[in-house]
């Protein structure tokens, strides 16, 4: 009988809301009910093959990179913003946080950790390898090691992030990945 009491706390988001208290978006439990949680999970116990296909992606991409230069990168900014919310937000629940580190964390976004994390677990993680804020979701963390261990480069979830740049929040990490190693591929050019 004591358990049908809702007790306070980050496990009852929907009597926190109704009182007015401060809940983040996008990390309730009834997010988490949706489809997107259940693919999420997918994509991380398929990371092998879906950085097979990133490496595939990136590569067509960067051969489109004469073309996103003609038209200007700036004027492509916006449609492929739009494609690539869609296309991530549904496989991994992309934040859109623009500086995508999904390669390095097991095909498990790091954004989707409630206190937004970007370098490994914080000391609460419980002993069920559950998140310390969400009870009932695994730890983001948890999942990105299990993710990487599948990775031909699965070691890359060892390497240190960069802190969030907010200023790049909704705009392309595709773009500026492609921008990034098409700069790298001419100032080698330029040094052979």
């Amino acid at each position: 009988m004591a358990d049908a009491v809702q007790k306070p706390g980050n496990a009852a988001a929907g009597a926190k809301a109704a009182s007015g208290a401060y809940t983040p978006s996008g990390v309730s439990p009834n997010r988490r009910a949706r489809r997107k949680y259940t693919v999420r999970l997918w994509a991380v116990r398929h990371s092998r093959f879906l950085e097979w296909f990133y490496h595939r992606f990136a590569d067509a991409f960067l051969l489109l990179h004469p073309l996103w230069k003609s038209i200007g990168y700036a004027r492509v900014e916006r449609p492929i913003t739009v494609i690539e919310r869609n296309v991530k937000g549904f496989l991994f629940d992309c934040r859109m946080c623009g500086q995508c580190a999904l390669s390095s964390t097991g095909m498990s976004c790091p954004m989707n950790c409630p206190k937004q994390l970007r370098n490994g677990p914080c000391g609460g993680v419980r002993a069920n390898g559950n998140c310390e804020v969400e009870p009932d979701m695994p730890c983001v963390w948890v999942q990105a090691w299990n993710g990487s261990r599948n990775m031909v480069n699965g070691d890359a979830i060892l390497k240190v992030q960069k802190p969030v740049n907010q200023s790049l929040r909704e705009t392309s990490s595709w773009l500026r990945v492609t921008a990034e190693a098409a700069a790298a591929r001419e100032a080698a050019k330029k040094e052979a």
